[in-house]
């Protein structure tokens, strides 16, 4: 890796003004569309290369976020983390024909990959799917990507206006997986328009290989745009910055039902000791005004058994489900020199089977952000505080200030 990707980028950098510009455009402006439905936010469109004889297509894109925090929690010793939090390189292009796209997402920081443990695998592939666009209506896909989740989860973390996204998406929402997806996509600018989407998907996550079980992962999804379709793909992202001249509305709601599944989150998470069937609830609203941003979220997840699962060799181990629920309320403004202010406030209340295992969780956040680029190059600083309230009636207080800069094309 240390010696293949600055050729990759340093060949691209070099040919990719003399190639960007031989495409297809009407074929080029259609899969714009449908790669704007997949997981991340670009500004422009990387650098591309398209065969002579047009038979294939590949875009290169990269993206780096740099952060350093200061962390206090109650009763540990305080400290700096420094850190790459996300290195991602994508492809994405057709072959053979603009009705055959391809999607390719990898990550190299070790906050993507996660620590490498004996057995599991090491997970630089976030996205290897492949999708057939008869029309601009419908998208068929197969291979790993994003669920059709909630909101901010769909939306790339290129595509926030804080440095992270809250403590509910990270323990209730579906994440990726490997399976079949559907889309169904009726957007026009000024009048009533919808999507839906659905799902079949192993309902075990990413990069898994732990051989075949009995239950699948059935997904959902509707999205209501009373208004009409948001600028630029404004749903893909958050933050007014197309400044909407006439109000956007987005409503969407997504469940899932996960059957069998052997790790905490579903998607995501621990393993458990015994398989648990998750039913989980999505619900998100988006507001853009004028420089004005708003955003609701409700999302929980519930478990036809006990939450609770024992090592049945050893009954003093125990592992659980993460049920509960959570609310997130986030508000932004833009001013016309592209400073963003950001509030958001966070409630998380953990299921009855877990009150005694998990605290419940309150965080709030404020946030200053300077786009330079859009979302493709900004500086972000944030303060969050967060209140813990543990079942025995004790509770905890923890902050920490964050500065990040983030790049990419």
């Amino acid at each position: 890796m240390k010696i293949t990707f600055p050729v990759i980028i340093c060949s691209l950098l070099f040919f990719g003004t003399s190639f960007a510009q031989i495409s297809f455009e009407k074929n080029k402006k259609d899969n714009d569309l449908l790669l704007s439905t997949l997981p991340y936010y670009s500004y422009g469109k990387g650098l591309g290369l398209t065969a002579p004889d047009s038979l294939f297509q590949l875009n290169i894109r990269f993206r780096i976020q740099n952060r350093a925090t200061y962390i206090d929690n109650e009763g540990e010793s305080s400290g700096y983390d420094w850190q790459i939090r996300r290195l991602r390189l994508r492809f994405d292009g057709f072959v053979g024909n603009p009705k055959f796209l391809y999607a390719i997402q990898l990550s190299f920081a070790p906050g993507d990959t996660g620590p490498l443990v004996e057995g599991d695998n090491y997970n630089i592939i976030r996205d290897a799917v492949i999708m057939y666009r008869p029309n601009t209506h419908w998208n068929f896909s197969f291979g790993q990507t994003k669920l059709p989740g909630n909101r901010q989860r769909v939306n790339s973390s290129g595509g926030l206006q804080l440095t992270d996204r809250s403590i509910n998406n990270a323990r209730f929402n579906i994440d990726r997986d490997f399976g079949f997806q559907i889309h169904n996509l009726n957007e026009y600018k000024d009048k009533f328009s919808y999507n839906v989407k659905a799902a079949v998907s192993t309902g075990e996550g990413r990069n898994t290989t732990k051989g075949p079980d009995a239950g699948l992962a059935f997904t959902g999804k509707i999205e209501l745009l009373p208004l009409g379709s948001f600028t630029k793909d404004g749903t893909n992202f958050e933050g007014d910055l197309m400044r909407e001249k006439k109000p956007k509305l987005l409503l969407s709601g997504a469940f899932q039902q996960n059957n069998h599944a052997q790790r905490t989150q579903g998607q995501l998470g621990n393993d458990l000791y015994e398989q648990r069937t998750l039913k989980s609830v999505l619900l998100d609203g988006m507001f853009k005004y004028k420089g004005f941003a708003a955003m609701t979220s409700y999302m929980s997840r519930t478990t036809t058994k006990n939450a609770i699962t024992f090592n049945p060799d050893d009954l003093t181990q125990s592992n659980y489900v993460y049920v509960g629920s959570g609310f997130d309320y986030q508000l932004s403004y833009l001013t016309k020199s592209n400073y963003e202010i950001i509030a958001r406030y966070s409630l998380q209340k953990v299921g009855k089977d877990i009150v005694n295992q998990t605290p419940d969780t309150k965080e709030y956040t404020i946030g200053l952000t300077k786009y330079i680029w859009e979302h493709a190059f900004k500086l972000q600083t944030e303060f969050t505080y967060d209140t813990l309230n543990y079942g025995d009636k004790s509770e905890k207080n923890n902050w920490y200030f964050r500065f990040q800069i983030e790049m990419g094309i």
